[in-house]
């Protein structure tokens, strides 16, 4: 690109470098510092890169801290609601689009406004009922209350709004039940918008810390995000130990994002535009 030709488009990219860096930053000081000898990192003063690398910091969290354990867990929990999550946020999100039924706006606008309550307001309600399921201290126990958020559904809402009427009615005509459209037409056209919410819930439940938190106190059912924070009360002083056990935290994310990105991004601007 000629700045010179271009300066305001100049001007916007020499804004984003610092922007950039500031963002970066963080990310890398921790990978640096989870490879640095122990202590290296309360140095003064600081260090940014490690002067000698080590991975022994790694190989005290899956051989003594059983953080393998902790890393399925999240896999189980987060793969699940994510799953579940797609199936059943579509399926409303494709009702609420495309069905009508007496008291369909009304229903809807209903589920909106529940959108301003705090989550922190429901937690005692719902810890209550799943205690009585005897769902305490199970993976069920988290993945329940994940199933189906709002969001999700306003989200494919607003997508499959945007979907012709006359691709359904023309299955219709072909003798196509309900469920085949769904499956058949319906999804396969709404990929883009399934996989951004794919990532926005597998990211949410691969980060949550305070549900879990909450509804699990044996050791062997942690999550990586509470096991984290267990970590971090035992061995507080090790700042190269808690930089490694975010490193390995992050990561699965990270890799999740830059194999969907490009799906995500085209949700997004469909999505912006449609909806």
């Amino acid at each position: 690109m000629n700045i010179k030709k271009n300066p305001q488009k100049g001007s916007l990219y020499l804004l984003m470098i610092p922007a950039v860096i500031l963002t970066l930053a963080p990310f890398i000081w921790m990978v640096s510092v989870s490879l640095m000898p122990e202590g290296n990192a309360n140095q003064f003063p600081p260090r940014f890169f490690p002067k000698e690398i080590t991975c022994e910091h790694y190989r005290r969290l899956f051989g003594q801290m059983n953080i393998v354990r902790y890393f399925i867990n999240s896999i189980i929990v987060s793969v699940s609601v994510t799953a579940i999550s797609l199936v059943f946020n579509s399926m409303a999100g494709y009702a609420f689009a495309k069905y009508r039924f007496p008291g369909k706006s009304k229903l809807f606008s209903l589920l909106l406004s529940a959108m301003v309550i705090p989550a922190q307001v429901t937690m005692l309600p719902l810890f209550l009922m799943l205690n009585r399921l005897g769902l305490i201290n199970s993976y069920w126990g988290i993945i329940i209350p994940g199933m189906a958020s709002i969001y999700g559904i306003f989200l494919i809402r607003q997508y499959i709004i945007s979907i012709p009427d006359s691709l359904i009615e023309a299955a219709r005509i072909d003798g196509a039940s309900d469920f085949y459209i769904y499956r058949k037409i319906i999804l396969p056209l709404a990929k883009p918008i399934l996989v951004t919410l794919a990532l926005f819930t597998f990211m949410g439940a691969w980060n949550d810390f305070l549900w879990p938190l909450i509804i699990l106190t044996r050791d062997n059912m942690y999550t990586l995000p509470v096991a984290l924070a267990n970590l971090m009360g035992e061995h507080v002083q090790d700042t190269e130990l808690m930089m490694a056990g975010s490193v390995v935290t992050i990561l699965p994310v990270l890799i999740v994002f830059l194999a969907m990105q490009k799906y995500y991004i085209r949700g997004i601007m469909l999505g912006g535009l449609k909806g």
